[in-house]
């Protein structure tokens, strides 16, 4: 059998195994890095000049070391600062995650739209410039929240939530009246589709949730090539930053097809 190619995957926690499921499900064929830089998470309480020089240099490290066919950068706020940064420095190709602006204005019917993403990424001008190429007409609430990233990674390892917790940070996103108001919520941080079932219970009225994490996994496929044959060497490994081992298994099975890594 061919050797499986090797994608690593990166995000400041666990939100990145949203896309890393999706990536999974496109190429089975692959080998799988995941790297959580749980050392620094989370991302929004630094400032933007230390998210870089933490950032490129460590997937700089990681890639010298597992050797990559191709990078996903899971995780919206890093790829909003550093991508650039990243295609100058490493020749392997980089796939980043950018809030689904595009496709969630297409696809409004009241043209009222929310992205409800970190307090970084709503603030960054790159967020603003996909908001003035690709609003289409829409009225675009920008919602930063400071705490629903922890809250899902604490939700993902087993911990209570509260669901008057989630709701507060969620509210914002819900603007208008009965005639006209949001249909259509942005998940702009790969960490909110972990509360994707307490997201569509707590909302006051139905709404369409956009998460590009399938639009990832395609770009990320076609920059790979056709599938080949899965190997021996096809699977998964984790790393954390900050050197920890343990985590619960049964939360992440469902993100490795029932197959926990070692």
């Amino acid at each position: 059998m061919s050797s499986a190619p090797k994608i690593l995957v990166f995000d400041s926690g666990l939100g990145g195994l949203t896309v890393l499921r999706e990536v999974v499900r496109a190429r089975p064929d692959a080998h799988y890095v995941y790297v959580a830089d749980d050392a620094f998470f989370p991302y929004g309480h630094h400032s933007e000049d230390e998210i870089i020089a933490r950032v490129v240099p460590l997937v700089g490290e990681l890639i010298a070391h597992h050797a990559p066919a191709l990078v996903v950068i899971a995780c919206n706020t890093a790829s909003t600062l550093v991508m650039s940064h990243l295609r100058n420095a490493y020749s392997v190709p980089f796939v980043g995650t950018v809030p689904a602006i595009k496709p969630a204005c297409a696809s409004s019917r009241t043209k009222r739209v929310s992205v409800l993403g970190t307090k970084g990424t709503v603030k960054r001008e790159y967020t603003r410039r996909l908001i003035d190429d690709f609003a289409q007409g829409c009225e675009v609430t920008l919602v930063g929240s400071a705490e629903l990233a922890s809250l899902a990674e604490s939700a993902l390892g087993g911990n209570d939530v509260r669901d008057e917790d989630i709701a507060a940070e969620l509210a914002p996103c819900f603007v208008g009246d009965d005639a006209v108001r949001t249909d259509t919520i942005v998940l702009a941080c790969t960490h909110y589709p972990l509360l994707l079932d307490r997201l569509t219970r707590l909302a006051p009225w139905p709404v369409d949730w956009i998460d590009p994490a399938p639009a990832i996994a395609r770009r990320a496929s076609e920059l790979l090539g056709s599938p080949g044959r899965q190997s021996d060497e096809a699977g998964a490994e984790m790393i954390f930053t900050s050197r920890r081992r343990h985590m619960p298994s049964r939360a992440l099975m469902p993100f490795f097809g029932g197959r926990v890594p070692a």
